[in-house]
């Protein structure tokens, strides 16, 4: 694979309206400085991948949200566009369109161990299909790599953030005559587990950093 664009589906790590699930442990300012984490890393995994060209599709404004001046400067040079449409799936194929002809992985900013070896596997996937999905644990996707946009268009009539998320959205993808290859499965952060888990697995990110320095601040002193 001689390049490839990564899209990078985000939402500005605006308190309150970032990570609300992670918020109910750890109050909002945390949940978006964790997410505003992810997304550094996320960043990082793309700028660290051979022939990789970052395009950030990006719901509101990073200088509204934690670490602004942090993130501005990850994503100088990259292609930005406002996200489009009603639904989660509208704006997923929206920003497909915006991304372009020629192969494009896209990922979200729920990923913080995301590693380059991953997100050129999924390119080179698509040497052999026109769609490449890599499964979450909770039964919805953390990547879905494509050769040409129209691929991505079945997408709008699938329902996200649900238990049946990857299936239908492979189902949709067979259904419209597209070949659909499977790359690794990888648990994205939606939970205070999660949170924990991808820490673990990734001590040295940012997000595991961050979720540290969380919980050292709220140990009770002997």
């Amino acid at each position: 694979m001689s390049g490839f664009t990564v899209l990078v589906m985000a939402k500005a790590p605006v308190a309150g309206r970032a990570k609300t699930r992670l918020a109910a442990h750890t109050g909002d300012d945390v949940a978006a400085d964790l997410a505003a984490a992810a997304l550094l890393d996320t960043v990082a995994a793309v700028e660290a991948t051979p022939g990789a060209r970052g395009h950030l599709a990006l719901a509101g404004d990073l200088a509204d949200g934690a670490r602004g001046a942090d993130l501005a400067d990850a994503v100088r040079g990259w292609t930005i566009t406002p996200q489009r449409g009603r639904t989660f799936a509208e704006r997923l194929v929206a920003a497909h369109e915006d991304a372009g002809h020629g192969p494009v992985v896209q990922v979200g900013m729920d990923t913080p161990h995301l590693t380059s070896d991953l997100l050129l596997g999924a390119a080179r996937d698509l040497e052999a299909y026109d769609a490449c999905l890599g499964p979450a644990p909770d039964g919805g996707w953390w990547v879905l790599a494509r050769r040409d946009p129209r691929v991505a268009a079945p997408l709008a009539k699938v329902v996200m953030s649900t238990a049946a998320t990857h299936d239908d959205t492979r189902a949709a993808l067979l259904a419209a005559g597209h070949t659909v290859g499977a790359t690794a499965m990888l648990r994205d952060v939606d939970t205070i587990d999660d949170a924990h888990e991808v820490a673990r697995l990734a001590p040295d990110t940012h997000f595991a950093r961050t979720l540290r320095a969380w919980v050292d601040s709220t140990a009770v002193a002997p």
